[in-house]
């Protein structure tokens, strides 16, 4: 008889980290429960997490690789995977070519599900540096770039993100976001419907901006239906009350920010009356909020996707945080804060003044102009970027983990580029909508038979948590770290062996000879013999954990964090709430906030010249989420696409009605760029004048192998988007679309315009 054990480990699978109970039998799932021991979630689970033994066990989940034979494919070993991988990149990257730019006849799409697995959050830079294309596009320009642009030019670091520390907080204004189905964005923590009802338990005010009546909205205290793609100018007519009102109190950051008078007069324009009309938001409630975010006596503001994945983003995503600044609510317990993870350590001093800051534009893309961002350029420029011949023309391309045919504007016009490639290669494992144009697949194994370690999203934590959990299964081929260090090594020449120890060496000797650092001084080797782990992630981790904040820096008889003791608390260790960080924290030139960064002058111009313009007379498109979906790349589980169908259009009652439309009725939406046939759903949970389509369906393409996602293909939200960006950031405007919608086979609307 097999044994039945129980295994802890985190989920991966969202932002949340939940702790998982496991039964397994063998080599067999039984059952996924929430564990009721763990330090964070506390017995809290979602269904994507209850779904972990299903994606594991997954018959359409790829075990082995598979290469391109004609018109369909075949199971080969690892060795000549490589070897296909080896000729296919030879003309334009190897390791005997030189390292030019000619390099850029290869792109690289790095998809979401990376940031959720340490080995590729590891060692995708070494690859990517093996490689040295310029041509680097990522989910990021279709979710959260516009975040991370405003917090770069307003703290000079796009990684210090500060998140409401809700907890503590007697007042959250949410905008955009829906955390009751996203489980939280950029802002780690587990079982948010229990939290935000907590904050309403004790007194506090939850206000949600959405222009769809969410889950997340039926909970607040007051939800404002605001037009899609006009947070922006919403938050500044907050501003300009707190101005005009004098109820500007920043506290004891005024003596660390610049820009409190430029902000001002950014704010001038945006008088409550003035952008009512493009809002859609009265102007008294606008003042109303305005001063309650003043009054109470701590408050977080907090924008996400349906206000960053828009026109004027990333001025949205600054706004958040001018109005945290001006209500003195920034780096302050109840207001927003900047995560402390476990790995990094506390600044002994302020930043030395005279650095550069956070820089954009160091290069270009080559059809549009489009400057970089983080090293990447837009998503929404992959397509031209294969079409349009010439010098730096992308001809071979690598994705990891991403399916930007479902996922980034124009899907069918990225489908047919995809198309006229020289050489492909994915490291993925499915055959989808993106990978079914490879011509190497190479299948990482399941999240079970890696360790996890939450390094990217111990940086958007509301509390200090270290989780470790360990492989539960032995992988059935190489590790993600392999994989990426194999292929560094083929395209850059150095032994696998070096890259995979490079990781954690690069990370010794830059310690060793930082002043102030806890092992400064220190023999690296010495340092190296002492890291324990056999798995090259999981050393990293103990390295990190040991010099970081509440580490045994590797002295001996000292207690503290390290690899070991993570493994010996597999429910995890909590290590406390958010502090204060500011302004040790900062890495601006001068040490200081910049409230009124300068490259958005002119966006800020360009706002108040469109609220002025007026709103445009048309169904505008938004997006939506569900608790039991994750974009694409979780709807081949049958536990996760039970009910009846998700991917519907939502339309408001009396649009409905002024187009002849019925309920549950097919209809054709249509944009610019291209249109969809999708049933249609009349509800009041959608404002009147907008639309709303889930992302990530639109499965079912021939030569897929994902056999439960076929069945229920949906259509793809992102087959009615264009190639429009946020200025500021690169990031797509999927929210705030122009669409018309009819009756499917109606040659048009038997009644009014389409708004």
């Amino acid at each position: 008889m097999e044994q039945i054990r129980t295994a802890y480990r985190t989920c991966p699978l969202c932002e949340a980290t939940c702790g998982l109970a496991l039964r397994v039998r063998g080599a067999r799932i039984e059952s996924v429960r929430g564990d009721a021991d763990d330090v964070f979630s506390r017995g809290y689970l979602c269904p994507k997490g209850a779904a972990l033994g299903e994606l594991h066990h997954d018959p359409d989940r790829l075990r082995r690789p598979r290469v391109r034979e004609g018109a369909g494919w075949r199971e080969v070993s690892w060795d000549e995977a490589f070897d296909r991988v080896v000729a296919g990149l030879a003309p334009y990257a190897s390791a005997d070519r030189p390292r030019d730019r000619s390099r850029d006849a290869v792109g690289v799409y790095l998809g979401n599900p990376n940031t959720h697995n340490l080995a590729a959050t590891l060692f995708m830079r070494p690859f990517l540096k093996a490689l040295g294309t310029r041509n680097l596009f990522s989910a990021s320009t279709v979710d959260q770039m516009p975040r991370e642009v405003a917090c770069g030019w307003l703290y000079g670091n796009p990684g210090l993100n500060p998140v409401p520390d809700i907890d503590r907080s007697s007042f959250l204004l949410l905008l955009g976001a829906n955390p009751l189905e996203s489980n939280g964005s950029l802002w780690t923590a587990p079982d948010l419907p229990g939290r935000l009802r907590a904050l309403r338990k004790r007194g506090g005010r939850l206000v949600v901006v959405d222009p769809v009546s969410t889950r997340t909205a039926a909970l607040a205290n007051l939800h404002i239906p605001i037009r899609p793609g006009t947070d922006a100018a919403w938050l500044l007519a907050l501003a300009h009350v707190l101005f005009a009102e004098g109820r500007v109190a920043v506290g004891r950051l005024a003596e660390h920010a610049n820009g409190i008078e430029t902000a001002r007069r950014w704010a001038e324009p945006f008088a409550p009356e003035v952008v009512a009309g493009w809002t859609g938001v009265p102007a008294e409630t606008t003042r109303q909020v305005a001063r309650d975010l003043a009054e109470a006596p701590s408050a977080a503001v907090y924008g996400r996707m349906g206000a960053h994945a828009a026109a004027f983003g990333t001025v949205a995503a600054w706004a958040s945080d001018l109005l945290n600044a001006l209500t003195g609510n920034l780096d302050r317990e109840g207001g927003v804060m900047l995560p402390r993870p476990p790995e990094t350590r506390v600044r002994a001093s302020p930043a030395a003044p005279g650095g550069r800051g956070f820089q954009i534009g160091r290069w270009h893309s080559r059809v549009r102009g489009e400057p970089e961002r983080r090293s990447e350029f837009p998503s929404a420029v992959l397509a031209e970027e294969i079409e349009e011949s010439g010098p730096g023309q992308i001809r071979a391309l690598v994705t990891v983990a991403g399916n930007p045919v479902l996922s980034t504007p124009n899907g069918r016009r990225l489908d047919a580029a995809l198309a006229t490639l020289d050489f492909m290669v994915s490291v993925d494992p499915y055959l989808n909508e993106t990978t079914r144009h490879a011509d190497v697949i190479l299948p990482p194994p399941s999240p079970l038979e890696r360790s996890h370690y939450d390094l990217t999203y111990n940086h958007a934590s509301v509390r200090c948590i270290a989780h470790h959990s360990p492989a539960l299964f032995e992988p059935e081929g190489p590790g993600e770290a392999e994989i990426l260090a194999r292929l560094a090594s083929l395209i850059g020449g150095s032994p696998v062996d070096t890259i995979l120890r490079g990781a954690l060496r690069e990370r010794i000797e830059r310690e060793v000879s930082r002043p102030g650092s806890p092992i400064a001084g220190r023999d690296a080797d010495e340092i190296e013999g002492l890291v324990e782990g056999e798995d090259p992630s999981d050393r990293v981790v103990d390295f990190l954990v040991r010099t970081g904040r509440y580490g045994d820096a590797f002295e001996q008889g000292r207690e503290g964090l390290s690899l070991a003791a993570l493994r010996d608390a597999p429910h995890g260790i909590d290590l406390g709430p958010m502090e204060p960080a500011f302004p040790d924290a900062l890495e601006t030139p001068d040490a200081r906030i910049d409230l009124a960064p300068e490259p958005l002058a002119s966006e800020v111009d360009r706002l108040a010249a469109a609220v002025d313009a007026g709103p445009l007379e048309s169904l505008l498109l938004v997006g939506r989420r569900h608790l039991r979906s994750n974009n694409s790349w979780l709807h081949n589980l049958p536990s996760l696409v039970t009910g009846r169908p998700r991917c519907t259009l939502w339309m408001h009652p009396g649009d409905c009605a002024a187009r002849g439309l019925g309920d549950r009725e097919t209809v054709e939406v249509r944009s610019e760029v291209g249109h969809v046939v999708v049933p249609l759903e009349s509800t009041e949970d959608v404002a009147a004048g907008v639309v709303s389509l889930p992302h990530g369906y639109g499965h079912g393409a021939p030569g897929t192998r994902l056999g439960v996602a076929g069945a229920r293909p949906g259509v793809s939200a992102n087959d009615l988007t264009e190639g429009e960006i946020d200025v500021a950031s690169g990031n797509a405007v999927l929210n705030g679309v122009p669409v018309q919608v009819r009756a499917a086979g109606r040659s048009s609307s038997p009644s009014g315009p389409n708004r």
